[in-house]
């Protein structure tokens, strides 16, 4: 769990310093603007934009009697950022499993990629696919519905 925050973390301590050195300089407009542009980047690769994360276990039962996807993802992912930002609001219809929370989730990654955790991978009617298309998710969504 702690490692989800580390990088979101980083971010704070970072913008925190930047602007402190903002404000020693007789800036403190500047400091303003730095520290909430680092709390933005922050929130953005915290574990907060993306939906409660459910165990592997489930999202795999959910999705075998609905037909949804699962998408296999861990925090500070640019990809799994990128996907879930551009699913909008059917971003929430899809079964999130975060690796880093989930060993039975990062076993699942790791068997499809070749022992590797790339995410996000994506599993509709149990095939995998790695890093889609936000698009292509989209319409297996529409599908799905």
């Amino acid at each position: 769990m702690m490692r989800a925050w580390t990088l979101p973390s980083l971010f704070l301590l970072c913008g925190s310093v930047v602007a402190a050195s903002q404000v020693a300089q007789g800036s403190p407009g500047a400091a303003v603007v730095l520290l909430a542009v680092f709390v933005l980047i922050a929130g953005l690769y915290s574990p907060l934009v993306f939906p409660r994360p459910i165990p592997a276990a489930e999202a795999q039962r959910l999705s075998a009697a609905d037909g949804r996807p699962v998408v296999y993802w861990r925090p500070g992912c640019t990809y799994c950022l990128r996907l879930r930002m551009r699913l909008g609001r059917r971003g929430r219809q899809v079964y999130w499993v975060d690796i880093w929370r989930d060993p039975a989730g990062a076993a699942v990654v790791r068997a499809v990629n070749g022992g590797d955790e790339t995410v996000p991978t994506v599993v509709v009617a149990a095939q995998p696919h790695v890093n889609p298309d936000p698009a292509w998710v989209r319409e297996q969504l529409s599908r799905s519905a």
